[in-house]
């Protein structure tokens, strides 16, 4: 009788400090606080300065990211159209 209740006793602090463990490691992977602004995508003017740093070629820092884009850690670049510039309407002139 006594030999079941400690084996009884060591199984439910095993499964007491199990479950703690348990808890504990998941509950440290939840409360990582990163900023909002240091989290990918990130813009691709940065990716440029980071790779010129880094002494690359500008055709090898395009292509690295490039690279990057398609896996989604960089914002694709802007594409910047210029509108059409409306004539100016001419002066009328009095004769």
């Amino acid at each position: 009788m006594r030999w079941t209740t400690l084996m009884m006793a060591a199984a439910m602090v095993f499964g007491a400090v199990a479950t703690t463990t348990a808890t504990t490691a998941t509950a440290a992977v939840r409360v990582r606080a990163v900023p909002a602004g240091d989290q990918p995508p990130y813009p691709y003017a940065d990716c440029l300065a980071a790779a010129k740093k880094n002494h690359e070629t500008a055709d090898h820092a395009k292509w690295h990211c490039d690279e990057l884009v398609k896996k989604g850690w960089i914002k694709p670049p802007q594409t910047q159209t210029k509108a059409k510039a409306k004539p100016k309407p001419k002066a009328k002139t009095k004769k």
